[in-house]
């Protein structure tokens, strides 16, 4: 991979290591949830939800669950608007491009960020829109940067897992301002840091980034951004005399090569609503995971302050190798590239045949993941933060990667967000799951555990029906070959 760097021109270099940095640090913030809430409850937001109860021997006991149902509440919100707002986002990005969705993005985080900056607890009902502009922002960040692997050919499904797992290993970020604020500094410095990086974020956009988006294939000598002030451009005239010239991706969407599907029909299609199965029931796993997570330590230490933080740290210090991790499952997709093809069989055939094994092997960690957050035994927990997080690498990389594979380019934004919006809307039952557990079952969360464990093995159905769409393909091939 180094020597493979080496080989590129310094601005897809550039292009390829700022944006690892801009998800690694900035895109999936919201997802360090857990650490940002431990510093919260010190800060006592919400703490007017505390009441005192009467416990056993008549002691005077103080019942927090009303606070941690409302920090629940906080993050089913923002962890929903991550994923649901790349719908209207993907419609934006294929639509204005790139240059205008990261524009929206740099604004909604900058200004999540400023309120998390300055929110009191006297204003803790703030936090609702503050972390929903930080899920937001974070939100244009990955989508316009997963286009970045289209610069890299037979390293594509790589780059964009590389990009995926970078985006879960930024839920560290919160763990860091952690860190800071143990060390004696408050939230306001660690915020207005990220709200100021907001300049770095726009030099990138108009410099190493599209106006419009990258193309797939790539055209030869294809260049972007700006230099000098100015961009290359070339007339059409240009591109029909000689098709190895440098080509905008405006004009070369409107070169037809070869009819692709419609939107529509692949929306319509089996493989879609298979994938949206796979995706949401084990996003919804992951979700109820993260939220519980801290009332869950809890419940296992028996409120022991030290004790639940050293297990939130080890956790959080898990998510730095989501970006470690995440480009295992894009060399398995990637496998493929460069080796000689079935008689008659495309590109894309070939990418879909080689996407049966990292869906299969996702929907494998998953179970075991779930299996372990089961189980209420405290040191298992370690074990369980290391495959939630690797499963959490696959997943979104993983999801990306397969949409990317498995329907046309110029439908990538459209359906990347309309699988994310619908997975959201499906996550949202992790409140209903959570206010069971705190209510009805008296912060037991084994049996909600076992039934979001059954419910995981739907998504075996997936790869089983992308395997049987590749071997009908073959069989199709044959009959053909043979007449």
């Amino acid at each position: 991979m180094p020597g493979f760097v080496n080989r590129l021109p310094v601005r897809r270099c550039l292009t390829l290591i700022t944006g690892l940095l801009e998800c690694l640090i900035f895109a999936g913030t919201v997802f360090g949830w857990a650490s940002l809430v431990f510093v919260l409850k010190t800060e006592d937001y919400f703490s007017f939800l505390c009441v005192n109860t009467t416990g056993v021997n008549a002691t005077q006991d103080l019942d927090c669950s009303g606070q941690d149902e409302q920090f629940s509440l906080v993050f089913t919100i923002a962890s929903f608007l991550f994923t649901f707002l790349t719908l209207p986002n993907g419609f934006l990005f294929d639509r204005f491009g790139t240059t205008v969705s990261r524009l929206f993005g740099i604004f909604f985080f900058t200004v999540g960020a400023l309120m998390m900056a300055f929110l009191t607890a006297a204003l803790s009902n703030l936090l609702f829109p503050a972390l929903a502009l930080l899920a937001a922002g974070g939100c244009f960040f990955q989508l316009t940067n997963l286009q970045v692997g289209n610069l890299f050919g037979s390293h594509r499904s790589t780059v964009i897992t590389l990009y995926s797992g970078a985006v879960d290993s930024s839920a560290a970020v919160f763990f860091i301002i952690k860190l800071i604020y143990e060390a004696g500094i408050s939230l306001l410095p660690s915020f207005l840091f990220l709200s100021a990086c907001s300049v770095i974020h726009l030099l990138r956009t108009f410099f190493l980034m599209p106006r419009g988006h990258i193309p797939y294939p790539l055209p030869d000598d294809y260049t972007y951004g700006i230099t000098c002030g100015e961009t290359r451009t070339l007339s059409l005239e240009h591109i029909t005399a000689n098709r190895n010239m440098e080509m905008t991706p405006e004009i070369v969407e409107d070169v037809p090569v070869k009819q692709e599907k419609s939107f529509r029909e692949c929306v319509l299609s089996r493989l879609f609503w298979l994938h949206v199965l796979w995706l949401s029931v084990m996003l919804l796993r992951h979700y109820f995971f993260i939220g519980t997570l801290n009332p869950m330590l809890q419940w296992l230490t028996e409120e022991e302050p030290s004790l639940v933080s050293r297990y939130i740290n080890a956790f959080a210090i898990t998510q730095l190798c989501g970006v470690l991790c995440a480009p295992w499952n894009g060399l398995l997709m990637d496998r493929n590239k460069g080796q000689p093809r079935a008689a008659g069989e495309s590109e894309q055939e070939a990418d879909l045949r080689t996407s049966v094994l990292p869906l299969f092997l996702t929907a494998l960690q998953c179970v075991v993941f779930s299996v372990c957050a089961t189980i209420p035994n405290l040191p298992l927990q370690y074990f369980t933060f290391v495959i939630e997080v690797i499963n959490r690498s696959f997943l979104f990389g993983g999801n990306a990667a397969f949409i990317s594979v498995a329907f046309p380019p110029c439908h990538f934004g459209k359906l990347f967000g309309l699988v994310m919006a619908l997975s959201a809307a499906f996550s949202l039952l992790q409140y209903a799951c959570f206010s069971l557990v705190n209510g009805p079952l008296d912060g037991d969360p084994l049996y909600v555990n076992i039934a979001l464990t059954l419910l995981i093995l739907f998504a075996f159905t997936h790869p089983l029906s992308v395997y049987l769409h590749c071997r009908s393909l073959s069989s199709k091939r044959a009959t053909n070959a043979s007449s």
